[in-house]
């Protein structure tokens, strides 16, 4: 009867941490997945200030408009971290005051570049709005996952702080949404 019990706690022991080890194999892929993402909305974040500074250096423009575009650009790119989301928010509402003024698909099919141009920037839009909506969908799974009573009472998450959503206004501009 004494083996028989040993033998059974012995085989709970080796199924805990089995488990034990498949959730910590768990939390590392999704902080890894999390890195990932975290990578590719930069990625994006930064070609899209790099495509409104080309926008504003292209001469297409009014001056006006190509230095509140060049500024609003510069500033998302050089922001700290705590102000980040501020100034990608500032760069979208301004994106979308310029892309949404009167004659713009005009002005730009007049340039030689200009539809290259349109297109370039419609791209780094969305890939903006898609990585943000990944790394927040992959930022609240890990926070999930690290919530967890086994996560916690073990510290499998070591002493990581749970991953912050990256909350931007990121509503592309009608024209680019629709165009």
């Amino acid at each position: 009867m004494t083996t028989t019990l040993i033998l059974v706690a012995a085989v709970v022991v080796v199924l805990f941490a089995v488990y034990v080890s498949w959730r910590a194999g768990r939390l590392d892929r999704l902080h890894i997945r999390l890195e990932t993402a975290q990578a590719a909305l930069d990625a994006a974040l930064l070609r899209r200030a790099a495509v409104c500074l080309e926008l504003a250096g292209s001469r297409i423009l009014d001056p006006a408009t190509s230095l509140v575009l060049a500024a609003a650009a510069h500033e998302a790119r050089t922001a700290g971290p705590d102000e980040r989301e501020h100034a990608e928010s500032d760069l979208s509402r301004t994106l979308r005051a310029v892309v949404d003024q009167e004659r713009f698909r005009e002005k730009l099919a007049e340039h030689p570049a200009g539809a290259a141009l349109l297109e370039e920037l419609d791209t780094a839009v969305a890939k903006v709005v898609y990585s943000r909506r990944f790394y927040n969908n992959a930022a609240g799974v890990t926070r999930t996952a690290q919530r967890r009573w086994l996560a916690r009472s073990l510290r499998l998450a070591g002493h990581t702080d749970p991953p912050r959503f990256f909350d931007i206004d990121d509503e592309p501009p009608e024209s680019l949404a629709t165009g």
